[in-house]
């Protein structure tokens, strides 16, 4: 595959750029060991204030999830579905989530202030989740599943966006893993609320046990949001609570990760200049056909509370059986996550995730014995690292500038939604309880995200070999910027 100039030309480092790199010797921060000193410490209090991110993801996901706990325990009854009217509701937020995307991240870099536009968007799909259980029909439902991911949409593209404002490129994938076993909490331990829930509040004033649901998870949801809007950081140029030293750390490791300041230094048109640089990079559509193959071979999230079913327990048991197949996803995310970033490398992590769930969907299709089963939710569950390490690679790979990473994030994530609509119409009940057809899709899916990694790691290969050949040419002696493979 042939490179095009365009991709290489606007990061290449330029020879003075370089040459005056090689005069810094970090004396504005007292040295060197001055510097990894206020670095470190920089870094834990970053940490700390970003940590809100995790506990939003927790609470987004609850959210949005909480329908197909309800459906355990009456929502369909009462509500009077049939046939696809389930699959329905659960796609039809996924409508909302792709057109709010995109937008939501423009503004967000536009305004500069996450830590009042996240949260107020958290406030509002509290609401929406707490009304939710007022409801009493399909169109109902509908309506409020479709406002809950218009508003939701603005959460995790622009959580990944503010990480991307702080974090060097040796760094990022550790925080996004971070940030999404905040996911994988909220299926095990979201899972544990809803059967507590679902088993003591039936009959309380009145309501069944679905409805306190979306009652007790709403308001929780905006309490956090409130919060929030105390602790969580903008970007770098507008946090109040950085002080002097820090601010110019924070801005100059942005520009030695990537060989050019973040935002002064490449931001060089006007409000949708981000959205034609990002619509016309081949490489932007590529991730993104590839995000929604990853997101259907993942499709199993939201049903995984009816795998569980499928081994034959009560509906509180098989609630309780969701909670250690995510822990052990979130332990082997944050690892794999760690030993990616420290070895710089994408594809193969990629790969060896997604082979191990087609393992596990391989082991659900042979055999219907509980155990067997059992241990294959395990392995299909940790798969969910690929998507991990897909995020930080799309970061790595569209580094500069941030109004064009903006809208790569939020354009992806929004394109993958497609996955998500189609994703929920892949476990019809009629399926189960074996649910071999379904999971012959997901082995499919895996297996398009093998190739389609394998392709676009050759090509950034060749563009890596192209930018070393123009460092050589132009006499530059320190290595620049690097696609991560």
């Amino acid at each position: 595959m042939a490179p095009d100039p365009s991709d290489t030309v606007s990061i290449s480092p330029s020879k003075e750029h370089v040459e005056c790199k090689e005069l810094d010797l970090d004396v504005e921060f007292g040295g060197t060991e001055a510097r990894n000193k206020l670095e470190r410490k920089f870094l834990w209090k970053l940490d700390l204030y970003m940590s809100m991110l995790v506990l939003m993801s927790i609470l987004n996901l609850i959210d949005r999830n909480t329908a197909s706990a309800a459906r355990l325990r009456g929502l369909v009854t009462d509500l009077h579905l049939e046939g696809q009217q389930f699959a329905t509701l659960l796609s039809i937020f996924y409508v909302g989530y792709i057109i709010t995307q995109i937008p939501s991240n423009m503004f967000l870099n536009y305004i500069g202030k996450p830590s009042l536009y996240l949260p107020a968007c958290m406030v509002i799909w509290g609401v929406i989740t707490a009304l939710t259980g007022n409801i009493t029909n399909f169109v109902g439902a509908l309506l409020t599943r479709f406002f809950l991911g218009f508003v939701e949409a603005a959460f995790f593209p622009g959580a990944v966006f503010l990480i991307s404002k702080w974090y060097k490129r040796g760094e990022i994938g550790s925080r996004l893993a971070i940030l999404y076993c905040g996911n994988m909490i909220s299926n095990a331990f979201g899972a544990l609320i809803a059967s507590g829930i679902l088993a003591d509040m039936d009959g309380v004033r009145a309501k069944a046990a679905w409805r306190w649901l979306f009652y007790i998870e709403g308001s929780m949801t905006v309490t956090v949001a409130i919060m929030v809007v105390f602790i969580l950081p903008d970007f770098p140029m507008t946090t109040k609570w950085l002080t002097d030293d820090e601010r110019r750390l924070a801005l100059k490791r942005m520009e030695e990760d990537a060989g050019v300041g973040d935002q002064t230094e490449t931001e060089n048109g006007g409000f949708g200049y981000g959205l034609f640089l990002a619509i016309t990079d081949w490489k932007v559509w590529w991730f993104a056909i590839l995000a929604v193959a990853q997101v259907v071979a993942m499709s199993f999230i939201v049903y995984f509370p009816t795998l569980t079913t499928t081994l034959g327990y009560n509906p509180t048991a098989s609630l309780l059986l969701v909670a250690p197949p995510w822990v052990y996803a979130v332990i082997f995310i944050f690892v794999w996550a760690r030993h990616s970033d420290k070895t710089q490398e994408r594809f193969f992590h990629m790969s060896i995730s997604n082979l191990i769930g087609i393992i596990g969907s391989l082991i659900s299709i042979c055999t219907m014995n509980t155990a067997a089963r059992y241990l294959s939710l395990f392995f299909v569950a940790q798969s969910c690292s690929a998507h991990v390490l897909m995020i930080t690679w799309n970061n790595n790979t569209f580094a500069r500038p941030p109004s064009k990473r903006a809208v790569c994030v939020s354009l992806i994530n929004a394109f993958q939604q497609l996955g998500n609509i189609s994703g929920s119409y892949v476990w019809p009940s009629n399926w189960g309880p074996t649910y071999r057809y379904s999971y012959i899709i997901v082995i499919a899916c895996n297996a398009t995200v093998i190739m389609m990694t394998w392709i676009l790691r050759q090509h950034l290969k060749t563009l890596n070999k192209k930018l070393e050949k123009e460092e050589q040419k132009q006499g530059i002696k320190e290595k620049g910027f690097r696609y991560v493979l």
